[in-house]
């Protein structure tokens, strides 16, 4: 018999005549879900095979809390703790705290608060904070998360090579803001990941299965590191420009066309999942590595050292790794289709 949680028991269909078949629940898990006679319980039919019970007012009672005690933490820790608990799925966050720590606190929680989507200060008390998530995370699907990251990241790719044609510079102060803005939308994707894994009713809620889910975490982190590469080229191009609109340079800049090209192919097939036109894509991924790699050793062979030579290569070594975390995410477009194409038979039936 299963006496809680990680117990298991074997328990026979019995049959009530009429073709309706019972099975009996373990009478310690009714008690503990706080069930009667003629509560309701919904059943979930997972692809695998395997029937999931869950009492109906399940989700409209369950609050995940969790309570930091600054005493325990070091100074500057807070914000990487109050990180993780966002991330872990907590709908409330509660900090104690000392009066003298009171500055360093509200700044680690003011860095918080801009960090993540969804959570305001509810209340202050002498000795505590307490933190809540608005945001439902049901109502955010993860499908319009990645295409605002990927907006972002196109934008500011275009901006750079508007710069790098003679635009102003100006077009590029704001990069540190989009990048706090992928960033956060990535912690959000992630938090939604781990609370899907967890409660059925919000992989029913976005319409994703588990494997999807992870999936599109590897999604998101592609595009936060390409974000990234794409920060280290905007710095670069804004600060060197005269220099890598060198006349005697054939920049690896006029190869983010064709990164762009491909990614955005990738992107439509999330929606549409065409094996064939995702393979091209990373394809032509790969080609645009191998262009950039025989160029830097051009330019490592060429005896006459340049000061532009070196900033192309950094530029170069960026726009190599926009294009392997673009394959990347090509590869995880990959394994769902893989996974939706998957077959569940039984052997001998």
């Amino acid at each position: 018999m299963a006496s809680g949680p990680g117990d298991t028991s074997l328990r026979k269909i019995q049959s009530t005549g009429g073709g309706t078949f019972t099975l009996s629940l373990p009478k310690q898990w009714v008690i503990k879900q706080h069930l009667k006679t003629r509560d309701a319980i919904k059943i979930d039919w997972r692809p695998s095979g395997a029937l999931r019970l869950t009492p109906l007012e399940f989700d409209n009672t369950t609050v995940r809390t969790i309570i930091y005690d600054l005493e325990n933490l070091s100074q500057e820790s807070l914000f990487d703790h109050l990180m993780g608990a966002y991330i872990a799925g907590a709908d409330i966050i509660k900090v104690r705290y000392k009066l003298q720590n009171q500055r360093n606190l509200r700044q680690q929680i003011r860095r918080f608060l801009r960090a993540t989507r969804g959570f305001e200060m509810y209340s202050e008390e002498e000795n505590e904070f307490e933190l809540r998530c608005l945001l439902n995370t049901g109502d955010m699907p993860i499908s319009s998360s990645l295409n605002r990251m990927y907006l972002q990241l196109s934008s500011s790719i275009r901006d750079i090579l508007s710069v790098f044609q003679g635009e102003d510079p100006s077009f590029l102060d704001d990069l540190d803001e989009r990048e706090s803005e992928i960033d956060a939308l990535l912690h959000l994707i992630e938090r939604q990941v781990r609370l899907l894994v967890d409660n059925y009713s919000i992989a029913t809620k976005l319409n994703m299965t588990r494997i999807q889910s992870l999936e599109s975490g590897n999604l998101a982190r592609s595009l936060e590191r390409m974000m990234d590469h794409a920060i280290l080229i905007g710095m670069n191009v804004k600060v060197n420009f005269d220099k890598l609109a060198h006349k005697g340079n054939t920049s690896s800049l006029n190869k983010l066309p064709e990164w762009q090209n491909s990614l955005k192919e990738l992107m439509i097939n999330i929606r549409i999942r065409d094996a064939k036109r995702i393979e091209e894509a990373r394809t032509n991924l790969k080609m645009i590595q191998n262009e950039l790699k025989e160029n830097e050793r051009t330019l490592f062979k060429d005896t006459n050292k340049h000061e532009w030579a070196l900033h192309e290569l950094t530029v170069s070594e960026s726009i190599r790794r926009l294009c392997a975390y673009a394959r990347d995410f090509g590869e995880s477009l990959i394994n769902m289709n893989a996974y939706k194409g998957i077959r569940r038979d039984r052997e001998g039936v």
